[in-house]
């Protein structure tokens, strides 16, 4: 049975989240008090009666609950003791920013505004989904992600089965002058390697054309990095998962996180997959590029 919780910030993009998860085949229910899970995936296990042939279940678990939020980890507990079902926890993120905007734009309600200007509502959100976030197998940050690359990124998540368990990894392109994620366990800076910003012809392009894998690669400093990043978290990735890690999120930045960190990322996401890990590479500042605002 594949059982996916589905969680996160108000405004993140679960409903589109779920959406895909239902188009894929999941049995999917929203809004659920956490209380009620372990009770849910034990009928659901057992295939009986209407329920048989149900073997994709999504969970959507988040503040609407409120005060019965704290009953997750007690539920998760028992689902891993008594259930012995395997799961995963999808946390979606976004900026403080983007939300705001978000909720703006839609002109929807945000759970907790009843009780605080929305700001603050965000910021009590965030607090409130600390630990939960702490336990997710997987996030993802759609601050800058239109709803193409989500879906694209739930994809690989599903594809992702056949990978080594206990470790999932988050390779994230940045640019300096855009701030650093928040939530990275490791940041490398690339702003070393010769910038294709500087040559006409490849200013407007991204670390993904190959014009700007050409003009990399010319370079050995280029192939040296390529090599030293793959050998340092092929060391160092299996003495993470021993600590007891789930999750890492390595972030790679250049200057405007268009050129040479994409070109990183991709490349060292490739060599990640053929160790036989779960990665899901993402480039939250190449959509600054207007060209691929008006294409996403």
């Amino acid at each position: 049975m594949e059982l996916i919780i589905l969680t996160g910030m108000s405004g993140a993009g679960k409903s589109q989240a779920e959406a895909f998860f239902e188009d894929n085949g999941f049995f999917c229910i929203d809004n659920l008090p956490p209380q009620f899970l372990p009770e849910l995936v034990s009928m659901f296990s057992k295939g009986e009666g209407e329920l048989a042939g149900i073997d994709k279940l999504a969970f959507v678990v988040d503040i609407r609950s409120r005060d019965l939020l704290r009953g997750l980890g007690q539920a998760l507990k028992k689902i891993d003791e008594e259930i012995s079902i395997p799961y995963r926890i999808v946390f979606l993120e976004a900026s403080d920013e983007v939300l705001v905007s978000r909720y703006r734009q839609t002109r929807r309600k945000h759970p907790l505004t009843d009780e605080m200007s929305l700001t603050d509502a965000i910021a009590a959100e965030r607090k409130m989904l600390q630990n939960v976030r702490g336990r997710a197998t997987n996030v993802i940050d759609t601050t800058l992600m239109p709803i193409s690359s989500l879906k694209k990124a739930l994809k690989q998540l599903l594809e992702d089965d056949g990978k080594m368990s206990g470790m999932s990894i988050f390779v994230e392109s940045f640019g300096f002058m855009y701030g650093i994620p928040i939530d990275c366990d490791n940041v490398l800076d690339v702003r070393f390697l010769p910038n294709p910003y500087w040559v006409e012809e490849l200013k407007m392009l991204s670390g993904k054309d190959e014009k700007i894998a050409e003009y990399l690669e010319q370079f050995q400093e280029t192939k040296d990095c390529e090599q030293m990043l793959a050998d340092m978290f092929k060391f160092a990735i299996p003495y993470y998962t021993r600590e007891g890690k789930s999750r890492l999120h390595i972030g790679i930045g250049c200057t405007g996180g268009r050129h040479r960190s994409v070109y990183i990322a991709e490349r060292l996401g490739e060599k990640l997959d053929e160790f036989g890990y779960r990665v899901v590479v993402h480039h939250r500042d190449i959509f600054r590029d207007p060209r691929y605002v008006k294409e996403g």
